[in-house]
């Protein structure tokens, strides 16, 4: 198989483990890719046999993407990946890792399945954004969610959203969340939204500490598009994607967002079960300890 490596090159776990992890796949004849971050990276004096991944586009040739790191990681590899849906496989190394399905400490013997076919593939809806300004258009993907707020302004940002030209409401709040299913454990957790469970195809809208009572997260389906208009906007705002890109948004900026025409493939096992994830790592249905 061709196995591209993505990774957090900051962690110190993972210079440790990578020697066992290329001795490991030249064993058993696999062929390894590295991101050309990695490749700069590598300690002086490797003499690892591998490729490179120069462009986008090579990661149509890759079997699946080895993304080891925390969330971050994964995230980032899933914008790098895009269309192109070649399957990654998380690793958690340090950190939360809540996306990741392997752990280090297992993760030759998921490595062994998968190199036998004995992996299954999660998909995960990604979010397409289309963010309109005096006549420019620029695009953005998130796995997890777009988060618009109100950046270095003191002043709230009022958000009117409509489905299908079919006016909505507005928040008058700090900002507001737009998740996919996979990002309703991240930022949308923490503002009040609902956890989804990744198969199902919607959007989440959650704002962040709005200035009203009556103001509360809405689910609304995937099939349909989503527009978000700054009605009192005098003020630049912030788009930020999946916690990594940002970007300035005017106040007369109109922002589109849609499901994505693809989307991530997740490499995944049998074994694997969603909720005693969400039991684990977030405590899910824990009683408070006196």
């Amino acid at each position: 198989m061709k196995i591209g490596i993505w990774a957090n090159t900051s962690k110190e776990a993972f210079w440790e483990n990578l020697p066992r992890l290329m001795t490991w796949l030249k064993e058993r004849g696999q062929s390894v890719y590295f991101t050309t971050r990695v490749k700069a990276y590598l300690p002086a004096g490797s003499n690892y046999k591998f490729s490179v991944i120069q462009s986008a586009d090579d990661f149509n040739k890759l079997d699946f993407v080895l993304a080891m790191g925390g969330d971050g990681t994964i995230l980032s590899a899933a914008r790098a990946v895009g269309e192109r849906m070649t399957p990654i496989l998380g690793v958690h190394v340090g950190g939360f890792g809540f996306l990741a399905e392997v752990t280090m400490e297992e993760l030759f013997k998921r490595l062994e399945s998968v190199i036998k076919g004995k992996y299954n593939l999660y998909p995960r809806m990604v979010l397409e954004g289309d963010i309109d300004e005096n006549g420019v258009t620029s695009q953005v993907h998130a796995l997890n969610d777009l988060v618009i707020d109100r950046g270095e302004n003191f002043r709230l940002v009022n958000c009117s959203v409509y489905m299908s030209e079919r006016y909505i409401t507005t928040y008058n709040s700090d900002g507001l969340i737009i998740s996919t299913p996979t990002g309703t454990t991240a930022y949308n957790l923490s503002a009040g939204g609902p956890i989804v469970v990744p198969r199902l195809s919607l959007f989440t809208l959650a704002p962040i500490c709005p200035h009203t009572l009556s103001a509360r997260p809405i689910v609304l389906p995937a099939d349909q598009e989503l527009k978000i208009t700054f009605p009192q906007g005098a003020l630049e705002m912030r788009l930020t994607v999946d916690g990594q890109i940002q970007k300035t948004v005017l106040p007369d900026a109109k922002i589109l967002i849609r499901r994505a025409p693809y989307d991530v493939q997740m490499v995944t096992f049998e074994d694997r079960d969603y909720f005693r994830t969400l039991r684990t790592k977030l405590g899910l249905g824990r009683q408070g300890q006196e």
